[in-house]
């Protein structure tokens, strides 16, 4: 196997083990930020005297959470303030293998599917069978190569 076939199993595993690690965690309907500050049974003003801002900056700051426009500093002050520790994680639905094969098979049937229009042409058609076994054998030999061209719309 070569170093870079290495280095990207290493990369796969990693993000499998976080998604592994993160299964059916779902953010709370108040947001991570109100969710752990009221489990911990402190108020906002408690929060913003502990990180130097008003209770309206916590509170506005709980709001951007939900809303997507809190930045990801900001999420780290406010954990620091709640004594917690801030992750965030991007993780695929499926295993990371499962999302590229099944890139992989997209190309590859699309590949095909452009090829047999060619040879229906020249009245070589294959038959649906042999076209399913010619896009696993390209869709396989596309996720061997783990090729960034895998990911290229435009083709």
């Amino acid at each position: 196997m070569s170093l870079k076939k290495v280095v990207i199993q290493q990369y796969r595993e990693n993000v499998n083990r976080a998604k592994q690690k993160v299964e059916g965690l779902r953010v709370p309907s108040e947001g991570w930020l109100r969710t752990t500050r009221k489990a911990l049974g402190m108020s906002g003003a408690q929060l913003g005297r502990r990180l130097g801002v008003t209770r309206g900056s916590i509170s506005n700051t709980e709001k951007a959470e939900l809303n997507g426009g809190v930045t990801l500093k900001a999420m780290q002050q406010m954990a620091e303030g709640l004594g917690c520790r801030f992750v965030y994680a991007v993780v695929p639905e499926k295993n990371i293998e499962d999302v590229i094969y099944r890139r992989a098979l997209k190309k590859a049937r699309e590949q095909i599917e452009e090829a047999s229009v060619h040879m229906a042409l020249e009245e070589q058609v294959l038959s649906s069978s042999m076209l399913d076994i010619e896009v696993r054998r390209l869709a396989d030999e596309m996720f061997n190569e783990a090729s960034a061209e895998l990911w290229n719309d435009d083709e």
